[in-house]
C-alpha cells in the first residue's frame, strides 16, 4: 500500500522535474514527445503491467532503475484518478530522460507539440513496409535547399569583382553553398551503426 506520504513525495519530485526539465530549449527529438515512441511503449507497458515493453528504449544498466520504478508506479495507479494520472507522468519523464541520457543527448522535458514532418514520415514508412515517401521527402527538400544556395551564388558571383564588399557577399554565399551540399553528401555517405557494427565483425572474423 502506497501512504499519502509516499504520494505527496513523488508529486513533489515530479513537479521539480517538470521545473527543471521543462525549461524551453533546442527542438528534441521525436523521443520527446508524448505521441513518441517511448512514451507510447510506456502506456502499453502499464495498461498490460508489464515493464518488457519499454526495456529496449534504455540501456541494460539502466533496467533496474526502471523495473523499479514500474513496479512503484502500478502501485500508485491503484490509488485512484489522479494518482494515476501523476505517477504515469513521473514515470514518462524518468524513462524519457534516461533515454535521452543514453543516447548522450540532452533532456528538457516532454514536449506535447507534434514531431517533425520527416519524422512522422519516417515512422509512417515503417509502418507501411516502404520508404519510397520519404525519400521522395528527403529529396525534394535537399533538391530544394540546393536550386535556391546554388542560384544565389550564381548571381553573386557575376559582381563578385565590383567591389570588396560585393565580393566577399559571394564568398558568404559560396561557403554556405558548398557547405551544405557536402554537409548532405557526407551524411548520406556516412555508414549505418549497424554497417559498423558489421563491418567490426567481419574484421574479427577476418583475423581468426
Amino acid at each position: 500500500m502506497i501512504t499519502k506520504t509516499a504520494l505527496l513525495e513523488m508529486t513533489i519530485v515530479l513537479v521539480l522535474c517538470i521545473l527543471i526539465w521543462g525549461i524551453p530549449g533546442n527542438a528534441g527529438a521525436h523521443c520527446d514527445t508524448l505521441d513518441g515512441p517511448v512514451v507510447t511503449a510506456a502506456k502499453i507497458a502499464l495498461e498490460k503491467g508489464d515493464v518488457t515493453p519499454v526495456l529496449k528504449w534504455v540501456r541494460k544498466n539502466d533496467e533496474k532503475e526502471i523495473k523499479e520504478l514500474f513496479n512503484k508506479t502500478l502501485a500508485v495507479r491503484k490509488q485512484g484518478k489522479e494518482a494515476k494520472e501523476l505517477a504515469d507522468m513521473y514515470f514518462f519523464e524518468t524513462l524519457v530522460r534516461i533515454h535521452r541520457v543514453g543516447e548522450g543527448a540532452p533532456y528538457t522535458g516532454i514536449k506535447k507539440e507534434p514531431a517533425e514532418p520527416v519524422i512522422l514520415a519516417a515512422d509512417k514508412a515503417l509502418e507501411s513496409g516502404s520508404a519510397d515517401s520519404l525519400i521522395k521527402l528527403v529529396a525534394d527538400a535537399a533538391a530544394k535547399g540546393i536550386r535556391e544556395r546554388f542560384e544565389h551564388t550564381k548571381e553573386a558571383k557575376k559582381s563578385a569583382e565590383e567591389s570588396v564588399g560585393v565580393g566577399r557577399e559571394f564568398v558568404a554565399a559560396y561557403v554556405e553553398f558548398t557547405h551544405y551540399v557536402e554537409r548532405l553528401h557526407s551524411d548520406a555517405l556516412s555508414p549505418s551503426a549497424h554497417s559498423k557494427a558489421q563491418e567490426g565483425k567481419n574484421e574479427q572474423h577476418h583475423h581468426h
